[in-house]
């Protein structure tokens, strides 16, 4: 029977631990339990697990600080950070301390098993050899030097045969090892590239971008696409006291699956068009026949209303069958205080109709961003109009886009009736509303999903802070175009 993965888990909170414990134990992971700072040591020396869930705090320290400790002598351990509310700074701070994420209520087992499995799978595409075999406590390559004949041959042959692409560099860009997946997925030689600029030996301009924003921001994830089709999922980690280490995943199947769903869903809701168009235009025909008395018009009204909500339906999944077919291509650089400046403009005469007054802050001399200009003034306009339509007669709605550290951070907050805790994690599902949406509030619950759509499209981030019967405050977070970074 092969042996079950070990989480380590150091939370304060009982009620928080119990939980995480049963989700694992279900999931058939082991589990281990540390209950200071030194028991951690301990227990990582001991067992080395396959990945650490620390709490936001944990024996009187930061958990970030924590992490980012171990990650000094444990380079691609996968870690956790469990936090009761998600916030903008931690967020930033676990990407800088290149932790794996974060996980928040509500939690469902689904939720943490979830994290877990992703955390680990990257990890094993991280080079999981390398953790396991000689435990990465060394700080530099150097050590090769000291192993014997035989270990050296047998690391380099687990090195050379892993299935996924990864490349090591220095701490100046000089490529130091790369595996036989990375050079078929390039088509490079078998040899004469160490000690080369990686940017010489890869010339790719996805690879590039790839290189020049993880340098401020390590990327979770990136897009490899080549010329026959091919698309390889790559990141970016950094090694303490050796330098970086690159890994590609090839996901082309997957991506062919995703466009085999959406071209469905584009067909199905393309060939439902001709038909809804029929049905209104014979609607407006039927006056014309005849007189109707009122009972007759009533109904047509209703038909009329019933087919313009099945058409905007449409509209909306054929919408995000595009997004999500990746056909969201054009990039360029865009001021993101103008459009939203357009958008509130527009908007004007819906606020001032729902009695609500807007409460705008914008940061001075904001960076600009590379985006599509259509798809963000889209995301502005779906917020902007859920705002607007959840909160009351004269409330306030407060909008704020400010730069942090090359994040452009926009914020729209309502005082609407809120989203229950428990639901939080599913606004951005298709088709989902909340349940305690009033009846009269129309929607077809796609415009969240289009919002999440277009986010991950620019390599972007949302979540949204909710206390039911209080409001909502939806936040985006976007990476400054690179050109005002450098």
């Amino acid at each position: 029977m092969p042996k079950r993965d070990l989480i380590l888990l150091a939370l304060d909170d009982d009620t928080i631990l119990q939980l995480m414990q049963r989700a694992l134990k279900a999931m058939s992971y082991e589990t281990a339990v540390a209950s200071n700072r030194i028991a951690i040591d301990r227990i990582v020396l001991e067992t080395i697990p396959a990945l650490v869930l620390l709490g936001e705090r944990f024996d009187k320290l930061p958990g970030v600080k924590v992490g980012r400790e171990l990650l000094e002598r444990f380079p691609t351990m996968p870690i956790l950070i469990y936090a009761e509310k998600e916030s903008t700074s931690l967020y930033k701070e676990v990407i800088r301390a290149g932790l794996s994420g974060c996980l928040y209520p509500p939690l469902r087992n689904e939720d943490i098993t979830g994290s877990v499995e992703r955390s680990l799978q990257r990890a094993r595409h991280l080079g999981d050899w390398l953790r396991r075999e000689v435990k990465l406590t060394t700080a530099s390559l150097e050590r090769r030097a000291n192993l014997s004949e035989t270990e050296l041959q047998r690391y380099e042959y687990i090195f050379a045969n892993i299935g996924d692409g990864v490349v090591i560099l220095d701490d100046n860009g000089c490529i130091q090892l790369m595996n036989r997946a990375m050079q078929i997925a390039f088509d490079l030689p078998a040899k004469g590239y160490r000690g080369k600029p990686v940017s010489e030996v890869i010339d790719h301009p996805d690879v590039n971008i790839l290189f020049k924003q993880a340098q401020a921001v390590p990327l979770k994830y990136h897009e490899v696409n080549f010329e026959d089709g091919r698309v390889y999922n790559a990141h970016y980690t950094p090694l303490k006291g050796i330098g970086w280490l690159v890994t590609m995943q090839d996901i082309s199947h997957l991506k062919q699956l995703d466009h085999m769903k959406s071209d469905f869903v584009h067909t199905v809701s393309h060939d439902l068009r001709s038909p809804l168009t029929s049905v209104l235009g014979y609607t407006e025909l039927v006056g014309r026949a005849g007189a109707l008395n009122e009972q007759q018009i009533e109904f047509i009204d209703r038909i009329r209303s019933s087919v313009k909500n099945i058409t905007t339906l449409v509209d909306e999944l054929l919408d995000l069958s595009r997004l999500e077919a990746g056909f969201d291509t054009l990039r360029e650089t865009v001021h993101l205080e103008d459009t939203l400046k357009l958008a509130l403009d527009t908007m004007e005469g819906q606020f001032r109709l729902n009695n609500q007054s807007i409460q705008l802050e914008v940061g001075d001399d904001l960076p600009s961003i590379r985006a599509n200009p259509i798809r963000l003034r889209q995301l502005l306009d779906n917020l902007l109009t859920n705002a607007a339509k959840y909160s009351p007669s004269g409330s306030t709605i407060r909008i704020s886009l400010l730069d942090e550290d090359s994040w452009i951070i926009l914020s729209v907050a309502d005082e609407g009736p809120g989203i229950p805790q428990s639901e939080q994690g599913r606004i951005f599902e298709k088709f989902y509303r909340a349940s305690n949406v009033p009846d009269k509030i129309v929607g077809t619950g796609l415009g969240l999903a289009i919002v999440q759509s277009i986010v991950d499209s620019h390599q972007g981030r949302i979540w949204v802070e909710s206390v039911e019967g209080k409001g909502s405050t939806f936040f985006v977070v976007f990476p400054a175009s690179e050109q005002e970074t450098n």
